[in-house]
C-alpha cells in the first residue's frame, strides 16, 4: 500500500498483533481498579491526601513498566468540600423524620457554608413570608428568582433526582456559593416538603457544611524510549486518576470513573512498551482535576501546544460495561487518529459508534490536537454504587485490546483510510 505522501507503508504484521492481544488480562486490570477504590485513596479528589497517594502508587506504577516519569503540578481552585455530613430533620405536622445523607439529602453546590443547623417553618418560594423559613423552590423555579423571594429566609430547599441504585450523584463542578444554605432533596422528599408547606406545625432543620478550598493538582507524564523515524507519530494515552472524593461517612470508589481507564491506559502501555521499536513514540498521561472542570487536561494540552507536539491522543474515560457498543467522540484534525480506531475496532470485534465522550479529550481536541475519548458506560456515577464489583473486566479487555490495535495500525502508518465512525471537528 502506498500512503497518500507517496511513502511505502509497512507490511500490517496480523500475526504479531495477535500475540500482543493475547497478552492484555482482564485480571490485572480489575486488581487495579480494585486498589485504586480502595479506602486508602478515599475516591482520590483533586488536592486531598487520597488523591496525592493515588498519584504516588500511579507513578510508582509507571516507572515500573519502563517509563520516564514527571509530575507536573498546576493550581485548582474553590474545590468544593463537604466537610461533614449535614443534619437534616423535618416535620409534616404529624411526626418527624430525619434525611439519609446521599440519599435523601446533600449540600447543593450554590450554597453557603453554614455548619450550625437552622430551624424554620416551611414555605414555598414566592409565596407567603420567608423570614425565618426553609424555603422550597418549586421545580423549573431558578436559584436567581428564588433568591429573589428570600429576603431573611433560613434556607433554600431543591429537588434532585437519585439513580437505579437510590443515590444523589455528586459534582464538583458547578456554580459559586451563594447567600444561603442550599439542601438538595430526592424528588419524592421535595414533593413531601412541598406539599406540607403550606401547614400549620411544620418545620425543618438543617446546615450546610461545605467549603471551598484552593489546592493543587498534578498530572503524571510517563515516555518510553523508542528508535522511532524521526517523523514517527507520537500515541498519547489518556486517563483522568481523580474521582469526586469520599464525603465524610460516605465512600464513593470511583471505580468505573474512571479507575477502570486508567487500568484500561496501564495495560495497554504495558503491552505496547516493548512492542513498537519502528512504530510512533509511546506516552501516557494520567490526568488530575477532570471532575473539576477538566483542568488537568487543559494544563497539559497547552505544554503540548506550546511544544508544537501533534501526538494522536486516545483518552479512556468509563469502561465499566460495554453494552451495544464504544462511544467515540473525535476532535481537532482527527481523521487519521479515527482510521486507526476503525481499523482496530473490526480487527478485535469491537462495535464502534460516534457518540459523546465528555471528558478530557475535548481539551486536547480544543488545543488543536487530534483526539478520541472513548468510553464504554459506567454503573453508579458519582456515588456510594460505583464500586469495582460492577466493572467488568470483559470490558476493559476490550478496550484495552482496541487501544493496543489502533496504536499498532498507527505504527503501521495506514493513517490515511477512510472512516465509518466520522470525523467531527
Amino acid at each position: 500500500m502506498t500512503t497518500t505522501t507517496g511513502r511505502t507503508a509497512p507490511p500490517v504484521r496480523l500475526e504479531a498483533l495477535d500475540r500482543l492481544l493475547g497478552e492484555v488480562s482482564g485480571e490485572r486490570m480489575a486488581a487495579t481498579v480494585a486498589a485504586l477504590a480502595g479506602d486508602g485513596f478515599a475516591g482520590r479528589r483533586v488536592g486531598s491526601a487520597g488523591g496525592a497517594a493515588a498519584r504516588a502508587w500511579l507513578h510508582q506504577r509507571l516507572t515500573g513498566l519502563g517509563a520516564a516519569v514527571t509530575i507536573e503540578p498546576f493550581p485548582v481552585p474553590a474545590v468544593p468540600e463537604i466537610y461533614a455530613p449535614p443534619a437534616v430533620r423535618w416535620h409534616d405536622g404529624t411526626a418527624t423524620a430525619e434525611l439519609v445523607f446521599g440519599r435523601q439529602v446533600s449540600v447543593h453546590l450554590a450554597s453557603a457554608d453554614v455548619p450550625p443547623v437552622r430551624r424554620g417553618g416551611l414555605a414555598l418560594a414566592g409565596a407567603g413570608a420567608p423570614t425565618g423559613r426553609w424555603l422550597v423552590v418549586p421545580a423549573g423555579m431558578s436559584l436567581s428568582d428564588a433568591y429573589a423571594h428570600a429576603d431573611g429566609a433560613a434556607g433554600l430547599l431543591v429537588g434532585k433526582g437519585v439513580d437505579g441504585d437510590g443515590w444523589q450523584y455528586t459534582t464538583l463542578a458547578g456554580p459559586d456559593p451563594g447567600p444561603l444554605p442550599i439542601l438538595a432533596v430526592d424528588l419524592n422528599t421535595h414533593a413531601a416538603l412541598r406539599a406540607a408547606a403550606p401547614a400549620e406545625g411544620t418545620w425543618l432543620a438543617g446546615n450546610s457544611p461545605i467549603r471551598r478550598l484552593d489546592v493543587t493538582g498534578g498530572n503524571l507524564h510517563g515516555r518510553w524510549p523508542a528508535a522511532a523515524a524521526e517523523d514517527a507519530a507520537e500515541v498519547l494515552l489518556t486517563a483522568h486518576f481523580d474521582g469526586v472524593g469520599d464525603h465524610p461517612g460516605l465512600r464513593q470508589p470511583g471505580a468505573a470513573d474512571n479507575a477502570s481507564g486508567v487500568a484500561v491506559v496501564l495495560e495497554a502501555a504495558r503491552v505496547l512498551s516493548t512492542a513498537l521499536p519502528e512504530g510512533p513514540h509511546l506516552s501516557v498521561a494520567l490526568l488530575d482535576a477532570e471532575e473539576v472542570g477538566a483542568l488537568g487536561s487543559a494544563h497539559h494540552a497547552a505544554q503540548l501546544r506550546d511544544a508544537a507536539a501533534d501526538p494522536l491522543v486516545l483518552n479512556i474515560d468509563g469502561a465499566g460495561h460495554l453494552q451495544q457498543a464504544a462511544a467515540v467522540e473525535a476532535g481537532g484534525p482527527a481523521q487519521a487518529l479515527l482510521a486507526n480506531l476503525d481499523q482496530a475496532g473490526r480487527h478485535t470485534g469491537v462495535p464502534l459508534v460516534a457518540g459523546p465522550v465528555a471528558s478530557d479529550n475535548r481539551r486536547y481536541a480544543a488545543a488543536g490536537l487530534p483526539a478520541a475519548g472513548i468510553g464504554a458506560g459506567m454503573a453508579g456515577y458519582h456515588s456510594a454504587a460505583d464500586t469495582p464489583d460492577r466493572v467488568e473486566p470483559a470490558t476493559m479487555t476490550a478496550l484495552a485490546r482496541l487501544v493496543v490495535a489502533a496504536a499498532w495500525f498507527a505504527a503501521s502508518h495506514r493513517t490515511k483510510l477512510s472512516s465509518l465512525i466520522g470525523d467531527r471537528q
